[in-house]
C-alpha cells in the first residue's frame, strides 16, 4: 500500500512539474489598438517563478512595467502608474489570473474561470490553445486568448489577448 502511495505522490508531483514553468526570457508585444487603426510595438524581460511571481520590465519603453507580486499587481503603463491589490479588484485578479495561468500552462484553469470554450491543435511541434468566452466576456477578462507552446519543453512562445473593445495584445517570448 506505501508503494501505490509514493507512486501516486510521485505522479501528482510530475504532473505538477509538468504545468508549472519558469521564464527568464525577453519578449516582444505588439498591441493593435481597433478603434484608432494603430500598433504599438514594445520590448522587454520577462522573469516568472512558475507560481505567483511575474515581472515584465520594458526596455522600449524603458521605465515601464508590470509586476505580479502574490496578490499585489503593480504597474508603470502608458504613463500611468499604479499598485493594486488583486483581492479588492475582482477586474484586475481576473487578469492576474489569466496570465499567471497561461504562462504556467494552466490554460484548462484560465478557461473556467473566464468561461471559455477551448480548442486545442498539434501540429509542427507546436500546440494551439485557443478559448473563446462563451456569452458575455466578464469585466476585466479578454474575448479571446490564443496560446502557443512548444511541444518540446510545453513552454510558452506566443500569446494573443483579445480585449472585448478589439484591441489585441500579441507577446512573442524569446
Amino acid at each position: 500500500m506505501k508503494r501505490i502511495n509514493l507512486i501516486i505522490i510521485a505522479v501528482l508531483l510530475s504532473l505538477t512539474a509538468f504545468a508549472q514553468h519558469q521564464y527568464d526570457t525577453d519578449f516582444t508585444q505588439t498591441r493593435f489598438m481597433k478603434v484608432s487603426g494603430k500598433t504599438i510595438n514594445k520590448a522587454g524581460h520577462l522573469v516568472f517563478d512558475g507560481d505567483e511571481q511575474l515581472s515584465m520590465t520594458y526596455t522600449n519603453p524603458e521605465g515601464e512595467f508590470f509586476i505580479v507580486d502574490g496578490m499585489q499587481v503593480k504597474m508603470n503603463m502608458d504613463g500611468k502608474k499604479a499598485e493594486i491589490d488583486a483581492q479588492k479588484v475582482p477586474m484586475v485578479q481576473l487578469q492576474r489570473s489569466t496570465l499567471l495561468n497561461c504562462l504556467s500552462g494552466n490554460w484548462r484553469q484560465a478557461a473556467e474561470e473566464n468561461n471559455a470554450e477551448t480548442s486545442v491543435t498539434e501540429a509542427k511541434g507546436l500546440r494551439t490553445v485557443t478559448l473563446t468566452v462563451n456569452g458575455k466576456v466578464p469585466r476585466g477578462g479578454y474575448s479571446s486568448v490564443e496560446l502557443t507552446y512548444r511541444l518540446s519543453d510545453r513552454k510558452l512562445i506566443k500569446m494573443v489577448l483579445v480585449e472585448p473593445i478589439g484591441t489585441v495584445n500579441t507577446y512573442e517570448i524569446k
